[in-house]
């Protein structure tokens, strides 16, 4: 079946701005830019560009993710932010629920990534061609159903928080690309990027910045 794109109507909510940077907690079910085709034309920075007309890129988070955002209002700031995240000077931290009990309470997935071309946009672990990628995690609470976990990429790949649960066993709930039968059910895809820690272009000084988890 193909995918169709049905864009929410909730709207981002503006955590913070100001002449350099924009801070957002972005809905769940909406694309960060324009995909292919006027269908896909309605995305988060077009929703933005309408009370900030000067928005610009700095990273993006997938569709079925929700949560904290930030956009840069200048190019220098795009280009100072930009170099944070190349550099991994930013921290995000991310809240999940997962299928099972993930046990032990932390720990720490190494597991390279590729792009699985035949089933695009899907990702794989490969050990020979993948890229390094790295997220630690600590357990918030668990049952035998499932577990509310806490994600940190130590690194930024495609789909990795979602490539890296199911690899353990523990996929996300409602990851209809990664999770199978009962665990794929739900609503939407139970990732939410929680907090992001980083560097004011102006002032240099660190800013952290968060949104609760909807879920």
């Amino acid at each position: 079946m193909s995918f169709v794109y049905r864009p929410t109507e909730a709207q981002p909510r503006i955590i913070h701005d100001d002449e350099q940077i924009l801070i957002v907690d972005k809905p769940e079910g909406l694309l960060s830019v324009p995909g292919r085709g006027e269908d896909r034309a309605d995305c988060l920075i077009s929703r933005l560009r309408a009370a900030f007309p000067t928005v610009l890129l700095v990273h993006r988070l997938d569709l079925d993710t929700s949560g904290v955002m930030v956009f840069a209002l200048t190019p220098h700031a795009q280009r100072h932010l930009g170099q944070q995240f190349e550099r991994r000077q930013t921290k995000k931290s991310y809240i999940a629920r997962l299928a099972g009990r993930l046990e032990p309470k932390t720990g720490t997935v190494d597991l390279p990534l590729i792009v699985d071309w035949p089933n695009r946009p899907r990702q794989k672990v490969d050990h020979d061609q993948g890229r390094p990628a790295q997220t630690d995690w600590r357990v918030v609470r668990a049952s035998d159903q499932e577990t509310r976990v806490r994600l940190f990429p130590l690194t930024g790949r495609s789909h990795q928080l979602r490539v890296h649960m199911a690899a353990l066993g523990h996929p996300i709930l409602g990851d209809t690309l990664y999770a199978e039968g009962p665990a794929a059910d739900h609503p939407r895809l139970m990732l939410h990027a929680e907090t992001l820690r980083l560097r004011h272009p102006d002032s240099n000084v660190t800013m952290t910045f968060s949104a609760p988890a909807p879920f």
